[in-house]
């Protein structure tokens, strides 16, 4: 059994679960900024990203202007599955999508043979999602900010989708701790491949906090932390990855 993976860039995806498709925390098209406006940061794509089609599921993991972009919503139709943490289903709610799934950690839902679990994701201030999808064809785990749901239990997971350096700010510390989280996700879930996320794409960012974002780690060093223990991949933006399942 296989499902497909495409990369849009940021934290957004595109998963094909054997003709199940599930669009996650787009951002397609437009600036983004957050308030008090874009003097904080203002994003940027270089070019805009086709919308799917066909898209049967749009799972948010925030309701912030990185996961849950507005702009970018509005191109979907008004009708698809909703799938979002608290925040996000508000915001969903708002733009009068009609069917909304609000899920908090631990929460489930299956939908067509897929099953979707809620897990702890970060505090960005109020508690936002993670998630773990399971279909005859294959499962991953998903979490943009690298915040692993400690009451997760082990188990075998196909692919995981994580950031793999750590962000920090001034005075907050990290708000991205994918260098951090990554040795627990190998020994949790024994991916076969882990793709890095949230930091890619062709996207650029100015405004005070972007000046003030400090890096910690590689993509280099991510590899040597995986090894031989799972592929590791750095998506190419709107490349079709194909995982194959046992």
């Amino acid at each position: 059994m296989t499902f497909d993976a495409k990369y849009f860039g940021s934290s957004g995806w595109l998963f094909d679960f054997r003709g199940i498709r599930v669009v996650v925390d787009p951002w397609l098209s437009g600036n983004l900024a957050f308030l008090p406006g874009p003097w904080l940061i203002n994003g940027s794509l270089k070019k805009h990203i086709p919308v799917p089609v066909d898209v049967d599921i749009l799972l948010l993991t925030q309701g912030l202007a990185d996961h849950s972009h507005r702009p970018s919503l509005e191109l979907f139709d008004r009708n698809i599955t909703v799938v979002a943490s608290p925040s996000a289903a508000k915001l969903s709610r708002e733009m009068h999508f009609s069917k909304v799934v609000e899920l908090i950690p631990g929460d489930s839902i299956e939908i067509n043979s897929l099953k979707i679990r809620a897990t702890e994701g970060a505090s960005v201030p109020f508690m936002e999602n993670g998630y773990i999808l399971n279909h005859p064809s294959g499962s991953l785990y998903i979490e943009p900010h690298g915040f692993l749901d400690k009451k997760i239990p082990s188990q075998k997971i196909e692919a995981v989708f994580t950031p793999v350096v750590n962000l920090r700010l001034p005075f907050v510390g990290s708000f991205i701790n994918g260098k951090d989280v990554l040795p627990e996700l190998i020994r949790r879930f024994h991916p076969k491949v882990i793709f890095s996320s949230t930091t890619g794409g062709d996207a650029t960012f100015t405004g005070l906090i972007n000046r003030l974002i400090s890096v910690d780690g590689t993509l280099e060093e991510a590899s040597m932390v995986i090894g031989s223990k799972s592929i590791f991949i750095n998506p190419c933006q709107g490349k079709n990855y194909i995982i194959d399942s046992p």
